[in-house]
């Protein structure tokens, strides 16, 4: 088995910490949310079918005012956005950097976005009157805060009945209010940590989130922003809607990462086929679902993003400021995974068997789990790629500049008449045995004098191709030195030349 990346790379890591990222929940009312519930809610109060517009004004009414009242109390004013190119998140960004990051209400942002709805229907043949699922559009309300546990979140409440809600916050965020408390220093540049002082101390905090707290949460802040819970009189049910889970490898430097995350992003779109992604993700391959998986390459701002998907769910891959290779599993429905669990079933009785995770936000335990082996696999698969990245190391150390105290060395150039004949003399076989003079290269290197001779012996030096002998004028190639002028006398005899010769 290939050497784990995480092992390959140990002294240049400051460590491995995998966490929750990205987390969306979304609020229903139990028996509003769908047409049928909401028809005997109505039939339960004595309100008529056909006024259930009338029913949802005032409620409408009820949550503009409270948006209005949250503003008031923290002196800033609603902005609306009616524009799809503006993003939400850099509009907060902005107040933020203003601002500044203590607790509280921190924007509210509306928006006319789709929105579920019903509509009333009489049943002609049946003499029924019911409601209908049906869709539509409604002003929706952001309330972005910071939470003195959670950090920056949002919640969406739209003002039009049935009242879906929707919740987002980050995992990183919290883990950075928990090393806060902990006395755990740390740096976190957006949602990536670039270094902690005790990882494995923070390991352990990032385990231990608890969804019940959560929940607590949720429901202080629904009381505080959407003021309809006495008239149902019922409290809201949480579900996941999209997670994601993090592993993330962070490196001492930006020299460390890049040639690694280069030949790593290459090879991934060559090489992770269907039976792959299916293995990342705990499932097992059949033809018919080969063809809902595939990869593509996609370009970001922090670097390039190699994505692997298998319909709602996913893996991937991507560099956060050079300092971090982070793996990360997404998805939009965590009944994708399944886990052995207790299933009621309609006839009454319950038995404990392997079914799909359920979506309360009380499965983010489970979830973990499956989630980090996810990451896992997908780790192993990376490990197992063919490592070229230190060559590409030596390959920009040689042909770079190089800085020597005041002076900058000129990188080699393996195909300049000059730089040939050097590197040739060099190669010789007799050479290999008792090392090489400044005078025994003269006679190989026409046009030389040996003041260059000395200069380009010292960069050579420098470079890294010869070592020179203790107390002695004598120098050997270096392995490095053996393998660079051997390819690259290679490439331009086998395979630059002849096919120059053949365009001719």
């Amino acid at each position: 088995m290939a050497q784990m990346l995480t092992e390959r790379y140990r002294e240049r890591l400051l460590g491995v910490l995998s966490c929750y990222d990205r987390i969306v929940i979304t609020g229903t009312l139990p028996g509003a949310c769908y047409a049928q519930g909401m028809t005997s809610f109505l039939y339960s109060r004595g309100i008529r079918i056909f006024d259930y517009a009338r029913f949802a004004e005032p409620l409408r009414d009820r949550i503009r005012a409270r948006a209005q009242e949250a503003c008031a109390e923290a002196g800033i004013e609603i902005e609306h956005i009616n524009k799809p190119h503006i993003r939400k998140e850099e509009v907060v960004a902005k107040v933020l950097s203003r601002r500044g990051d203590h607790p509280g209400l921190v924007h509210v942002i509306s928006a006319m976005e789709a929105c579920q709805s019903y509509r009333p229907w009489h049943d002609k043949s049946s003499g029924r009157t019911a409601l209908k699922p049906d869709s539509g559009k409604c002003l929706h309300y952001y309330f972005y805060f910071i939470d003195e546990k959670f950090g920056l979140c949002y919640l969406r409440v739209p003002t039009w009945c049935p009242f879906r809600l929707q919740f987002y916050c980050n995992g990183h965020g919290w883990l950075a209010r928990k090393l806060t408390a902990a006395g755990i220093e740390f740096t976190l540049a957006d949602n990536a940590f670039v270094r902690i002082a005790d990882i494995d101390r923070a390991q352990a905090l990032a385990n231990a989130m608890k969804p019940d707290e959560l929940h607590r949460r949720l429901d202080r802040y629904v009381k505080r922003f959407c003021p309809v819970l006495d008239v149902f009189a019922q409290d809201y049910h949480w579900s996941l809607m999209q997670v994601e889970y993090s592993t993330d490898l962070i490196f001492r430097s930006e020299a460390a990462l890049k040639p690694l995350y280069e030949q790593l992003s290459r090879q991934a779109v060559l090489a992770v086929k269907a039976e792959q992604v299916a293995h990342f993700l705990g499932k097992k391959i059949t033809p018919q679902l080969a063809q809902e998986l595939g990869s593509r390459l996609s370009t970001r701002i922090e670097g390039t993003c190699i994505k692997h998907r298998f319909d709602k769910t996913g893996v991937k891959m991507y560099d956060k400021f050079g300092r971090v290779l982070r793996l990360e599993t997404t998805t939009n429905d965590v009944s994708f995974f399944k886990n052995h669990r207790k299933v009621e079933h309609k006839d009454g009785h319950a038995t404990r068997e392997l079914a799909g995770l359920k979506k309360s936000i009380y499965s983010l335990i489970d979830l973990r789990e499956i989630l980090a082996g996810c990451n896992r696999r997908y780790l192993e698969f990376l490990s197992a790629i063919e490592d070229t990245s230190s060559g590409e190391r030596d390959l920009t150390r040689l042909t770079e500049p190089q800085r020597d105290g005041d002076r900058t060395i000129k990188g080699l150039n393996f195909f300049e008449r000059a730089e040939q004949q050097l590197l040739r003399a060099l190669q010789r076989p007799e050479f290999n045995i008792h090392g090489v003079r400044r005078a025994d290269l003269k006679p190989f290197v026409s046009g030389f004098s040996d003041s260059r001779l000395s200069r380009q012996l010292h960069r050579l030096r420098s470079l890294g191709l010869i070592k020179r002998v203790t107390r002695s004028y004598r120098y050997y190639l270096t392995r490095l030195g053996r393998s660079a002028i051997a390819a690259a006398c290679s490439l331009t005899q086998f395979q630059i030349i002849p096919a120059l010769a053949l365009a001719k």
